[in-house]
């Protein structure tokens, strides 16, 4: 037998679990006030004017994916001007997962990459997904135990010791697990040393606008990078900015020199893409399709996604507070100062095994929350659970 995957595991374990206090704070899909799944209402408008759409048919779409869709997802990230450039070499892929499996046959197999270098910590599929196409995985310094934020001269310093050639893996917003990022200034730093030492940059950017609400601020890092004048790859998902977790649609861009490369490149990518899985799915296509290409359904989607990041923001708070009026031990400022979906407690795997077994509080034993699993009804008792197993391993 396989072992489990944590984080799936995890979810079977609370849906099993029959106590009535019971929060699960470990996957990572977003959850209303009252604790349930939320399609979001523009996602349920482009359903139906696609269903009723009798142009449509299920016939396969192209190796690369629905050619209209392309153009209106390039624009969530890049400018008009580098669309119409002709450098962006883009394919649909199943979600950010399919998306970043194919980034690493392309780099393994077309750019002859060996190694790739990943966050320490970091989503803890990355690993599997680039060892799975035969690449090696090692780690960078990033996160600051003792600050719970960004190890920005650790970083740096791991930098210096990656050799010419080698890939780095960079999470675009909201890192995962840590939710800390670079700030502008220190982007600017790490862009510098890629572009000096030849290290080919790999981009995660699975929460945009989820993060802060913003399309554009949550994307600051991929415009840094898009006039850098770097040529890299690019992940992108729809999971989570449109609730489309289940729907597997994403895309994965490379950024090229010139329009010629960019055609030679596409070519590649659909070599790895079919005999992978030949082709994507349609649907999850056609509802981001027609969000993003009627100016109504966009608006809509765009304020979903602020509802969505402020309610998260909210949750943020709201532990924050619970925690400091019990003067838990510590500091949790960490709390607030991260952004995203995800949250690095700072607790230990010791305590969180604790949070499982005795308050029905499940979330991974590497500390990690999903902030999106809080809402009024449990953030009290949450916090007292946090209070109680930080206070007995103080005794």
């Amino acid at each position: 037998m396989a072992p489990p995957d944590p984080i799936l595991n995890m979810a079977k374990m609370h849906a099993d679990d029959k106590d009535p206090k019971k929060v699960n704070l470990g996957i990572g899909a977003y959850r209303t006030e009252k604790g349930a799944p939320w399609p979001l209402p523009s996602v349920r408008a482009a359903e139906k004017l696609v269903a009723n759409d009798d142009k449509l048919n299920k016939e396969y779409i192209p190796i690369d994916g629905q050619p209209t869709l392309k153009q209106p997802i390039q624009s969530l990230i890049f400018s008009d001007a580098t669309i119409a450039s002709g450098r962006l070499a883009t394919a649909q892929a199943l979600s950010g997962t399919g998306a970043l499996r194919v980034a690493g046959e392309f780099l393994k197999v077309n750019l002859g990459t060996k190694t790739i270098h990943v966050s320490d910590p970091t989503w803890g599929n990355h690993n599997a997904i680039f060892e799975k196409t035969g690449l090696v995985v090692k780690s960078y310094t990033y996160y600051k135990e003792s600050t719970r934020g960004f190890d920005f001269e650790g970083m740096m310093a791991a930098l210096g010791k990656m050799e010419s050639g080698d890939a780095i893996l960079l999470h675009a917003c909201a890192h995962n697990p840590t939710g800390v990022d670079p700030n502008p200034e220190q982007w600017g730093k790490i862009i510098a040393v890629l572009k000096e030492r030849n290290i080919f940059p790999v981009l995660d950017n699975a929460y945009q606008g989820y993060a802060t609400g913003d399309l554009v601020k949550d994307g600051a890092a991929c415009t840094l990078f898009e006039n850098s004048g770097l040529e890299y790859l690019l992940s992108q998902s729809f999971a989570k900015n449109f609730g489309l977790y289940g729907e597997r649609i994403g895309a994965v861009h490379v950024m090229c020199a010139t329009k010629d490369d960019a055609a030679r490149v596409l070519s590649q990518l659909k070599m790895v893409i079919r005999p992978m899985y030949s082709s994507p799915p349609r649907h999850g296509a056609a509802i981001v399709q027609r969000i993003l290409t009627s100016p109504d359904l966009k608006k809509q989607w765009m304020g979903e996604l602020k509802q969505m990041s402020d309610r998260i923001g909210t949750m943020r708070t709201a532990l924050r507070a619970a925690l400091e009026k019990r003067g838990t031990p510590g500091t949790w400022n960490h709390i607030t100062d991260q952004i995203g979906m995800f949250s690095y407690t700072g607790l230990s795997k010791e305590q969180c095994e604790v949070m499982i077994k005795d308050f029905h509080i499940y979330l991974l034993k590497s500390g990690r929350i999903s902030v999106a699993g809080l809402n009024e009804g449990n953030v009290d008792y949450v916090a007292g659970a946090i209070d109680a197993v930080v206070r007995k391993s103080k005794l």
